[in-house]
Order: structure tokens, then C-alpha cells, then sequence
């Protein structure tokens, strides 16, 4: 007897790692695994990946999963996948990468951003939504085009992140309008991508996939890719989208004025909003429901701070991996404030609310009297103090924050997200499960049609743990902190960058 299909497999490729999920149509987890992704950094400034890695890691993530979930592969219904934006994979006639995947945290480009800025900054907000700079493939196309002309001269075809992985599963070629907002090729009018933009970049349409919806079936697991990671043959794949939108839909944050924050590799602060809300550097993207759209706006060193702090500065449990519970003991220990010690988390540079790829991160007010446990505590109120940053510069613009949803790896920590919590002054709701491979198991829902809409499949998958409240004295001693950091920050970045150039020379 065939086994019911009614699980649902989720896929995600973040900075760090590939997520596989299981779920079931009630939003339980069953099993989870990861493989882990390296990050070249083959220049101060630069990020790369290998995508066969990324093929690796589905490889050994996949399988675990469904071992870990202990179901029959035959029960799954549909395959979603996601990843990060701004992810370009580059390939010739015969299907073989060009070159390395260039990440969104990458500043190479940041002269060929202003140069497009100049050049054709009102077209590109016009039809893209968004503000040219570093972080946006078309930025990343147009340095290429500069420095490896050879290297493009050979692509016959472009797939954002996710549509390599699932092109690997399928052969399919295709991409959704978020992901294409994400290169910044899209054009808001017509749904699809944008010719004249393009063109700044000499880059023919024939290279770009046609556009489907997040939840369209556009392919089905060949028999060579179900071999490989032990999936059923067949199994119906989704388009998918990029992590921040699968995120959002996943966190349930579906109706106008509920955002979310992100403590993951980035740091990223979401607001769903009733149609496009224009407003650079916040940037836009159409929502997983019809009509709506989110804005986002994001810190480039998060999670990445952390686990950087935790890596050199503690010892490692016998398996390799920082003791982040004893780490968390020994910050907790340390009062509100870290004792004068203020972190400014700029170690990849900075996008919002600064956009400025010459900041450095530092420690500043150390004395002898600082341990350990005074600098993770002091990293954890800086990336509250960043993200604060960010909340303020999006209020002034006119967005309003009903309420604010705590996603990504990050909020496990109690002690951190009581930080954050205390840092914004906000109430911070806590999904039970609101990473990105579940979002995207929950997209692949929709397409299976297990779910009858977004709205009915947060209200069956989704549910809240108990939410993370402000504390108001802890809170009125952050108020007076927060002032120090920008202080600090504003008189510190003439001197970061001038540290950035003379390493460049």
C-alpha cells in the first residue's frame, strides 16, 4: 500500500550552512539536519562560495533529515527550497560554474554602485524598488563586467541561489520576482525582469529564467538527484524564494505593520506593508501573499560577530564547537551595559542604517577589570544597539511597527533575546519554529495544496512560544548607551576609514 503523501520538506542555504527540514501539514517538526558551507575571503572586503559545495551539503543535509524525521521519503508531498538574495551563479553552455558565487556581504563592487547610481539611479528606484549598492547582483554584474570580462564573456545563463539548487534536483531554470527584485533586475510593472536595466550592465534577457510564483510546481525530482539524496522520484519541487521572504511568510507575519527581527549570519529587520513601499535605503520586496509587500533592512555581521568572538577568544568542547551555554552563564554574570565596555558590530563593513563598506567593528571603554563575559555581553547589547540603529532610521520614514516577531538561530539564546528585547523597548513574539527551511517547507505546502492560502497555512503551521517583554530599568539604561554608540560611531568612522584605505594600498 502506497504511503500517504502529507510531509513536507523544507531547504535552506544560509551563509553558514544548508538546513533540510521535515514537517508535517501542522507545522510540527520531525527531522532536521545541516551540513556546513565555507566562506572564501580571498580579499578584506570580499566573500565568495563554491556552489558544488552547496550541492555537497544538500546531499548530506537531505537524507539525514528524513533519517532523523524516521517516515518513508514516499510520504513527502512537495520539496521547497530557499537561500540568500543577491546570489549569482554564473554558468557556460555545457551547465559548468564560471566562477565563485558571489555573497551579499561582498563590497567589491562599491565603485561600480555609485557609478550606476549616477548613471541611472532614478531608472533603477523607478522599476527595481530599491537603491543601487554593493550588496545587489547588478552591482556585482556590472564589476564583473569591469575586472573578469573573459569570466562573463562565457555565462549562457544566470540562476539566483536557490534556482541552482533546485535546478539540480530538476533541471528546471527558473526564479521568482523576489529573487529577481533581489538582483535588482526586476521591473515592478510588468512582474518581470527589466530590459533597460539590463542594458547598464550589457546583460542579454535571454541569460535570465523565466519568473514563476514562489508556490508553483516548476519541476520534479529527477531519477539521478532521488538516487542521490534518497528522495522519492518524481517528488513535486516548488519554485521557492529567497530566505527573508520564506522567512517572513514562515514567522507569520502576514498582515500589515507585523515585522520580525533576524538574528542569523545578518541581522535583518522586516515590516510587512499593504502594497510597495518605496522608501530608500530600506529596501522592498513583494510578499508571499498577493498585493502585499515587505520592507527589509539588514546589519551585515550578526550571528557571523558571534560565532567570529566565540571562535577566538573561547575554548572549544571536545567536538570542535564553542561552549555557547557556559558563554551565555559567564555573560549573564556581567550586570546591564558590560561595565562601560560598547561593541560596534561593523566587522564586514555596514549596510543599514549607514551603507558604508569602510566602518570597522571595535570594542571601545575597555579596562582591566573587562573579562570575557563583559565582551559577549557587550557584543550582544551592540547588535541591539545596531538593530535600534535600524528600527529608528525605519520610523523615520514613516514605517510603524505594530508588533515584532523573533526569528533565526540567534533567539535560542534567552539571555540575548531578553538584550534585544530591552534594547528596543518592543515586545518580541517568538515562533515556535520561523527559520527559512521551514518557510520553505510551508511554501511547498501551498503548492502541494495542503494549505488553502498563506493565511490558512499560518493558521494551521504556526504557533507562538511565549513572547520576550522589555524591561523598563534595563530599557531607560539602554536609552543612555544607545546615545553613547551612534557618539562613538560617528566619531569613530573618519578613522575607520581611513584604516580601510591604508590596508587597501
Amino acid at each position: 500500500m502506497a504511503s500517504k503523501a502529507d510531509l513536507l520538506l523544507g531547504v535552506d542555504l544560509g551563509a553558514g550552512s544548508l538546513k533540510a527540514t521535515v514537517i508535517d501539514a501542522e507545522g510540527h517538526v520531525l527531522g532536521q539536519a545541516s551540513a556546513p558551507i565555507e566562506t572564501r575571503q580571498p580579499r578584506p572586503g570580499r566573500a565568495e562560495q563554491d556552489p558544488a559545495q552547496w550541492l555537497e551539503a544538500l546531499r548530506r543535509a537531505v537524507p539525514r533529515a528524513i533519517e532523523r524525521a524516521a517516515v518513508a521519503p514516499g510520504r513527502l508531498a512537495a520539496l521547497g527550497l530557499s537561500a540568500g538574495a543577491h546570489i549569482a551563479v554564473l554558468t557556460d553552455r555545457q551547465g559548468a560554474v564560471v566562477r565563485p558565487a558571489i555573497l551579499w556581504s561582498d563590497q567589491r563592487s562599491t565603485a561600480e554602485a555609485a557609478a550606476l547610481e549616477a548613471e541611472a539611479g532614478a531608472l533603477i528606484l523607478e522599476r527595481a524598488m530599491n537603491r543601487v549598492n554593493p550588496t545587489w547582483t547588478l552591482a556585482q554584474l556590472a564589476w564583473l563586467r569591469r575586472h573578469e570580462p573573459a569570466a562573463l564573456a562565457r555565462c549562457d545563463r544566470l540562476y539566483l541561489a536557490k534556482d541552482y539548487l533546485r535546478h539540480s534536483l530538476t533541471g528546471d531554470w527558473h526564479s521568482d520576482f523576489s529573487d529577481a527584485v533581489g538582483a535588482l533586475l526586476a521591473d515592478r510593472e510588468t512582474g518581470g525582469w527589466s530590459a533597460e536595466i539590463c542594458a547598464l550592465v550589457d546583460w542579454p534577457s535571454e541569460r535570465l529564467p523565466p519568473l514563476a510564483a514562489p508556490s508553483d510546481i516548476v519541476g520534479r525530482v529527477a531519477a539521478a538527484a532521488a538516487a542521490r539524496l534518497g528522495l522519492p522520484e518524481g517528488l513535486p519541487v516548488v519554485c521557492g524564494s529567497n530566505d527573508t521572504t520564506v522567512e517572513l511568510f514562515g514567522a507569520g507575519a502576514l498582515a500589515p505593520g507585523q515585522g520580525a527581527v533576524k538574528l542569523a549570519s545578518a541581522g535583518v529587520l522586516f515590516l510587512t506593508t499593504e502594497g510597495a513601499s518605496v522608501r530608500p535605503p530600506v529596501s522592498c520586496y513583494p510578499h508571499l501573499v498577493p498585493g502585499r509587500y515587505y520592507a527589509a533592512t539588514g546589519i551585515n555581521s550578526c550571528a557571523t560577530a558571534h560565532r567570529w568572538l566565540c571562535e577566538t577568544f573561547f575554548s572549544t568542547a571536545a567536538d570542535g564547537e564553542p561552549d555557547y551555554a557556559a558563554m551565555d552563564a559567564s555573560a549573564a554574570a556581567v550586570p546591564p551595559g558590560a561595565e562601560g565596555l560598547i561593541f560596534h558590530p561593523y566587522l564586514q563593513g555596514e549596510r543599514a542604517p549607514h551603507w558604508d563598506p569602510r566602518l570597522r567593528a571595535d570594542f571601545i571603554g575597555i579596562t582591566l577589570s573587562h573579562g570575557r563575559g563583559h565582551f559577549l555581553r557587550a557584543l550582544y547589547e551592540g547588535i541591539a544597539f545596531a538593530f535600534r540603529d535600524m528600527l529608528e532610521a525605519a520610523r523615520a520614514e514613516g514605517f510603524v511597527f505594530e508588533e515584532l516577531r523573533l526569528i533565526g538561530g540567534g533567539g535560542r539564546s534567552a539571555l540575548w533575546r531578553q538584550i534585544l528585547a530591552d534594547g528596543l523597548g518592543m515586545r518580541l513574539l517568538r515562533p515556535e519554529t520561523g527559520d527559512a527551511s521551514f518557510g520553505a517547507a510551508l511554501v511547498a505546502g501551498l503548492g502541494a495544496g495542503l494549505y488553502d492560502g498563506p493565511e490558512a497555512a499560518v493558521a494551521q503551521a504556526v504557533r507562538l512560544a511565549e513572547p520576550v517583554l522589555p524591561d523598563p530599568e534595563r530599557g531607560a539604561l539602554y536609552d543612555r548607551l544607545f546615545a553613547l554608540y551612534r557618539d562613538a560611531q560617528v566619531a569613530l568612522a573618519p578613522l575607520n576609514h581611513r584604516l580601510h584605505d591604508l590596508n587597501r594600498e
